[in-house]
């Protein structure tokens, strides 16, 4: 289904039609082969980085793309509606290059975001804990200062990369407890005692490797703390509320997916004599479905804008998160429902979309902490 767009300009409607063109000959024939095997496609994210769509709402001086927000979101929906995984290491890579585009030193900046705008050096996020999921001011991986360096001690959770990635976001906790003993430090893969553990076993998204890391006495260099000693909240939350902006955008693009695969299934599928669209059980809860994701679009681009015009976006990032994932997981369950056997089965995708879709709802924030972030703001 061609959706109509309002691209703020032609040379963001040429990044969305080479993002369609990657999307539909890199992604789309490579996306059960390699959920099924769970096998990371870094190849796929260093075309995605030589095309220029890991660094768009970046600076150019740092090899970005310099294009706004609403501009990314809708990229990120499109890869979305042929990988999910695929769109959600973007996303999650994004958050990574936000905390040093918006917090980072020149310096940091200078040596780290050419290789990961570029796709030659992959980010990974270390926010969430056992015990520190959605109140990430609990977290208690600690970091001691030692002559020039930090020495950091503890195990992360719910790692998104990890094992991939070349360098991690590591929030740890650097004095007291609360949100202001928090630092965010920048360490490579190969540092000495940063561990990954073996992949969790997930009910989708398999081909984006999720698992612990965890800390044996690592030592950080201090030039590589990112943004003020005690500080790091603030740049958890900064890049969290960018990257949920992202999530909503995944969630319209998956949500369009598995509705365009049950309108056509819809249309050829006879019973009774007739398409299975002509009946208003199937033809009502589709027009449904339809409103829904337009309306999960609008609020996810009314998020972005905000971003771009530098004005508190925050709320609307929460409402635009919580609204399109919940749509990408009624949308999907419906679509099961209308291809009724045929969805439960591999031969079609609806059912690893349904199993996607759940995922969602659940990071960058589960949708309860979005609602707490909403009814907060009332």
């Amino acid at each position: 289904m061609t959706v109509p767009r309002l691209l703020p300009s032609a040379e963001a409607e040429d990044l969305l039609e080479l993002a369609r063109d990657i999307a539909d000959h890199e992604l789309a024939p490579r996306a059960a082969d390699f959920e099924a095997r769970a096998e990371f496609p870094g190849d796929v994210l260093r075309t995605l980085g030589k095309a220029g769509l890991l660094g768009l709402p970046y600076p150019e001086e740092y090899g970005g793309g310099g294009q706004p927000y609403e501009v990314y979101a809708q990229v990120l929906e499109v890869l979305a509606s042929r990988w999910l995984s695929v769109a959600e290491s973007v996303n999650v890579h994004t958050v990574a290059c936000r905390a040093l585009a918006a917090h980072g030193t020149p310096e940091q900046r200078r040596a780290f975001l050419p290789a990961m705008l570029d796709g030659l050096a992959l980010g990974a996020n270390c926010m969430s804990e056992a015990a520190a999921g959605s109140d990430v001011a609990a977290l208690a991986v600690r970091a001691v200062r030692d002559g020039d360096d930090y020495v950091v001690d503890g195990t992360k959770a719910w790692v998104t990369h990890a094992g991939v990635a070349d360098l991690y976001l590591v929030y740890c906790r650097t004095s007291g407890s609360g949100a202001r003993g928090i630092s965010c430090l920048l360490a490579d893969a190969g540092t000495p005692g940063l561990l990954p553990q073996p992949p969790e076993k997930k009910m989708g998204v398999a081909s984006s490797p999720t698992a612990q890391v965890v800390f044996d006495a690592a030592r950080v260099p201090a030039e590589r703390l990112v943004g003020r000693e005690g500080r790091g909240f603030l740049v958890a939350m900064d890049s969290v509320q960018g990257g949920r902006i992202g999530i909503a955008a995944c969630a319209v693009g998956l949500a369009q997916a598995a509705f365009d695969y049950a309108v056509r299934y819809a249309r050829n599928r006879v019973q009774f004599g007739q398409p299975i669209l002509s009946f208003q059980g199937v033809g009502f809860l589709l027009a449904d479905l339809a409103t829904q994701i337009a309306a999960a679009r609008a609020l996810t681009l009314a998020a972005a804008r905000l971003l771009d015009a530098g004005r508190p976006f925050a709320v609307e990032a929460a409402k635009a998160k919580l609204f399109a994932t919940d749509v990408a997981m009624r949308v999907t369950t419906e679509a099961v429902q209308v291809l009724g056997g045929h969805g439960y089965v591999t031969d079609h995708p609806v059912e690893r979309w349904m199993r996607e879709a759940k995922l969602l709802q659940l990071v960058e924030g589960t949708n309860q902490i979005q609602r707490v972030v909403i009814s907060q703001a009332l």
